[in-house]
């Protein structure tokens, strides 16, 4: 795929079949799920999947080239909207105000059985 003007992080995990984050004028999109640092999914409480997909999130914008105080939008999707409350006070420790333009979405399932949560950033670069 010739795309020029997009730049393709890859994902870690080899057999991803997604990138990690993508760039286009400086503007960067990324997904994250409840990934710990060596790979294995968090399929823990709420609060647990939550850092560890907002840490999951911190590091693929780093490794872009931005942070976590760069983000303009965020896509949160909880497979249960009673755990929106325990995800919020996580994601106080992750950003500060002025707070990211977001929105929260229940979904009936995500990829994996008992994956609670799953989130979609955009970030300025630099």
């Amino acid at each position: 795929m010739a795309n020029h003007d997009l730049s393709f992080t890859p994902d870690l995990d080899p057999d991803s079949i997604s990138s990690d984050v993508i760039g286009f004028n400086g503007i960067l999109v990324s997904t994250q799920i409840p990934v710990r640092a060596d790979g294995s999914l968090e399929l823990g409480d709420i609060t647990a999947q939550s850092e560890c997909t907002l840490q999951a999130l911190k590091v693929a914008l780093e490794r872009a080239g931005s942070s976590m105080d760069r983000v303009m939008h965020l896509t949160i999707y909880l497979t249960d909207m009673a755990d929106r409350a325990a995800f919020n006070e996580v994601y106080k420790r992750f950003f500060a105000k002025p707070w990211p333009v977001r929105a929260a979405v229940g979904v009936a399932a995500l990829a994996v059985d008992g994956m609670r949560v799953e989130v979609t950033a955009m970030a300025a670069k630099g």
